[in-house]
């Protein structure tokens, strides 16, 4: 499992800069560069006071990624030891990224 650190304070999986879920999916798969990634499990906190009650933040979880072109993905699994999702204040997963992204 891969340490993910998340940035992205309105999504409402975000708990303390780490994900209440067990898994998100990376999208990118023309990428070059992290900014043409985001991650595809981010949903806005419209409310901005809702926290995850039933989970709590994951610092390790598995990480599907698309980015085919990235170094870190193999048979579509994220294996980079760390993970940095960034974005703060995005409205939807496009206004998202994997800071990690490093091209082949």
């Amino acid at each position: 499992m891969t340490r993910l650190e998340c940035s992205v304070k309105n999504c409402v999986h975000n708990s303390d800069c780490y994900c209440c879920k067990h898994a998100i999916t990376v999208d990118g798969r023309e990428a070059s560069r992290a900014d043409e990634t985001c991650c595809a499990s981010f949903d806005e906190n419209r409310g901005g006071s809702f926290k995850n009650l039933f989970k709590t933040p994951e610092t390790r979880l598995e990480i599907t990624c698309d980015a085919v072109k990235c170094i870190y993905n193999e048979d579509s699994r994220c294996k980079a030891q760390s993970v940095g999702i960034s974005g703060d204040g995005a409205n939807v997963s496009s206004q998202t990224q994997c800071s990690t992204f490093k091209a082949r």
